[in-house]
């Protein structure tokens, strides 16, 4: 399981022009599902997301995780992130989880955040997406269990 987060100062997802999810000051969170993926991997990346120190303390050092500065997460599914790309000019998506199996575990991802305490929004898992940030730093981690 793949998740590509961002600091953000805002962000938000549009599905046919609705916004469907819009935080301000958190995490932007990329989430892509991996064939072999389960719940346990699922709850270990929340818990990673959420405790990863990437926002800055009075020192100006990154110290801080998102529950400390009272941050939001933004999280919506990418299935993308678990192309193949060694081969070709054209990526393989044939590492991602069926879509039935990632929508289970994106939902449960975002069930084991909000349980976290930690304000979380969602994009709609498949759906054409329209995803707008403004990037704090900028500030992109790359996150696999």
């Amino acid at each position: 399981m793949i998740a590509l987060i961002q600091r953000v100062t805002q962000a938000n997802v549009v599905v046919k022009n609705e916004v469907v999810g819009e935080i301000g000051h958190g995490l932007l969170v990329l989430l892509g599902v991996e064939k072999g993926d389960d719940q346990q991997k699922a709850k270990r990346l929340c818990e990673k997301v959420i405790g990863y120190r990437i926002f800055s303390d009075e020192q100006d050092k990154m110290n801080l995780n998102v529950q400390q500065i009272g941050g939001s997460l933004l999280v919506v599914s990418q299935f993308t992130l678990a192309a193949d790309t060694q081969k070709g000019m054209r990526p393989s998506f044939s590492g991602g989880a069926a879509p039935d199996k990632a929508d289970e575990l994106y939902r449960y991802f975002v069930e084991q955040c909000r349980q976290s305490g930690v304000k979380t929004e969602i994009g709609r898992f498949a759906a054409d997406m329209k995803v707008s940030l403004t990037n704090d730093g900028p500030v992109t981690f790359w996150l696999q269990v």
